[in-house]
């Protein structure tokens, strides 16, 4: 869930990139980091685990401004996939304002592109959202790995992974394809429930004239 600081009138915000191991979470985070100009970004904090890193850092976006006079900071996290880090995973999805899921092109990750998404599906339960609360959460599905010579075809990807129709996108992370328009529409997704700018309020209108008071009528002169 966004926290509202009014004080420092920042809106932040929580994305979540989720997907199975060794498909790109962490590729995607890493340039989009490289690609933040340095007075936008927060410090890339990387906690290693036995395979793969979880890695998080915060920025504040620069092409979509303020959000009602707030400023938005995005806090991005990915997160472990090993069966013995669900309880990581879950607390990491604690609070979550959007999710990105990468998954895996190449034909032997099938399986663990289907397992990864229920396995979300699974925590965001345990974390109290309602099926239409899923459905109403901003998500975006990345295809990534696309280079691969038998990449999976993305109809067959899209059926598996994408029933609902959600914004997806092809990408080669590791070249950096797909990632800043993965970000964006994610990004955009999340703030939009926050509702459009608040419109100016309208100038106070002019005092209306005073009446002007009617002339008496001369008075006839009288003859003495």
């Amino acid at each position: 869930m966004s926290l509202i600081n009014h004080r420092s009138r920042e809106i932040h915000v929580k994305i979540v990139y989720y997907g199975p191991g060794m498909g790109g979470k962490t590729t995607n985070v890493q340039k989009l980091h490289e690609r933040l100009p340095q007075d936008r970004r927060g410090r890339l904090v990387s906690i290693a685990t036995e395979q793969e890193r979880t890695l998080f850092f915060d920025f504040m976006p620069v092409a979509l401004g303020a959000v009602n006079g707030f400023t938005t900071r995005i806090h991005l996290y990915t997160v472990p996939v090993q069966i013995y880090y669900r309880r990581s995973r879950r607390a990491v999805l604690q609070g979550v304002d959007g999710i990105v899921f990468v998954a895996d092109s190449q034909p032997q990750r099938e399986q663990d592109n289907a397992e990864s998404m229920g396995d979300l599906l699974s925590l965001l339960g345990v974390l109290g959202f309602s099926a239409a609360q899923i459905a109403r959460l901003p998500r975006v599905i990345q295809y990534n790995k696309r280079d691969v010579a038998d990449a999976m075809p993305i109809e067959r990807m899209r059926a598996q992974l994408n029933p609902d129709g959600l914004p997806e996108f092809e990408a080669v992370a590791k070249d950096g394809v797909g990632v800043p328009d993965t970000m964006r529409t994610i990004t955009k997704a999340v703030l939009a429930r926050f509702g459009p700018p608040a419109p100016a309020p309208p100038p106070p209108a002019p005092p209306a004239p005073r009446p002007r008071s009617p002339k008496p009528p001369a008075l006839a002169p009288t003859r003495r």
